[in-house]
């Protein structure tokens, strides 16, 4: 399917990754409908801070609310492509407040999936995460790694993307269900480690409060998750399939904060904090991701090595205002 001139509907579209892969769709020449969450305020998130320039007559900001049927209906008339990211995502938060979780990340998505195959459209990119496979029971983890949630944030995502597979099953619903593991870049909020990082070391921090520095990750800058995402959907052979999109590659969370602390010239020391630090059988210890299954599928490899990626993150967060967005002396959980 070539997206060019389609209209498309981005729910999370004022998010990390939602604003960016919207911002990508704009520039191939897309019609996009831009869910943002519904506030008083009129804020767009982070699409506020985008100026789409001449695409500007071909973005809608849509209020709302995934967990409205009837909201979601009404924004996805006429579009043939979704791409549903809108979740709640922080871990911490899900300790203590799971019901929320369910609401949103399950019950928005069965909305979607709902709203979607009332209106027959041509393609839904749902959106997992690496979460669901829990910590690595072999490595690198390919798409047939068992299921293993640690979290209620893992276990509703999980939940959500086997709806969305027996909608594919049950009624031929034309989805793609997405894994990007650990997604890093401009934008993302400091409940991820290397915002953390990077705001502490640029507050001045000589000692850099975190949590686990063992545990390894598989990151990818954030404008090849959001490629990996328009590839899946101009995929013809993606349909009812878990696609991985990982950088097949592995690093401690200690080796990360070295890694940026030599690019940023900081001397830094690491302390763990107790309440940063998850209850021991729900911490995923190893993630890395196999994939070449994207690859097969639709020819999608990631672009950035980490170490560029690093690069354009640590430059943006110290561009001039960017830092205003964040409170480095609060845990963000």
């Amino acid at each position: 399917m070539d997206l060019k001139n389609k209209k498309v509907m981005v729910t999370g579209a004022g998010g990390f990754i939602g604003s960016q892969l919207t911002e990508q769709l704009l520039a191939m020449g897309c019609t996009v409908t831009a869910v943002v969450h519904y506030n008083s305020f009129n804020r767009w998130g982070w699409l506020d801070t985008v100026n789409p320039g001449e695409s500007a007559s071909r973005l809608t900001i849509f209020p709302g609310d995934i967990r409205d049927p009837n909201g979601m209906l009404t924004a996805m008339q006429d579009c043939e492509v979704v791409f549903h990211l809108a979740a709640l995502i922080g871990i911490p938060y899900s300790y203590h407040s799971p019901d929320v979780y369910v609401d949103t990340n399950v019950k928005g998505t069965l909305n979607i999936l709902q709203a979607a195959r009332q209106l027959g459209v041509k393609r839904i990119i749902h959106t997992s995460t690496s979460e669901v496979y829990g910590t690595a029971q072999f490595v690198p983890i390919t798409e047939l790694h068992p299921v293993n949630p640690q979290s209620p944030y893992a276990a509703t995502k999980a939940s959500a993307d086997f709806l969305a597979l027996t909608f594919f099953r049950s009624f031929e619903t034309p989805v793609v269900v997405v894994r990007p593991f650990n997604t890093y870049g401009p934008r993302q909020s400091a409940r991820a480690i290397i915002p953390t990082i990077i705001t502490q070391i640029l507050a001045g921090k000589k000692t850099l409060t975190l949590g686990s520095v063992t545990p390894t990750r598989d990151l990818n800058f954030v404008k090849d998750t959001a490629r990996g995402f328009i590839k899946a959907a101009e995929s013809e052979t993606a349909l009812g399939e878990v696609v991985n999109l990982g950088s097949n590659y592995e690093i401690s969370v200690s080796d990360l904060v070295n890694k940026i602390a030599t690019q940023m010239g900081a001397k830094i020391t690491v302390k763990s904090a107790d309440e940063r630090i998850r209850p021991e059988k729900s911490e995923v210890e190893r993630l890395w991701a196999d994939n070449q299954k994207a690859k097969a599928l639709f020819g999608w490899s990631p672009q950035y090595t980490l170490d560029a990626g690093l690069k354009e993150t640590i430059n943006w967060f110290g561009t001039s205002g960017n830092m205003a967005y964040y409170k480095p002396d609060i845990y963000n959980i």
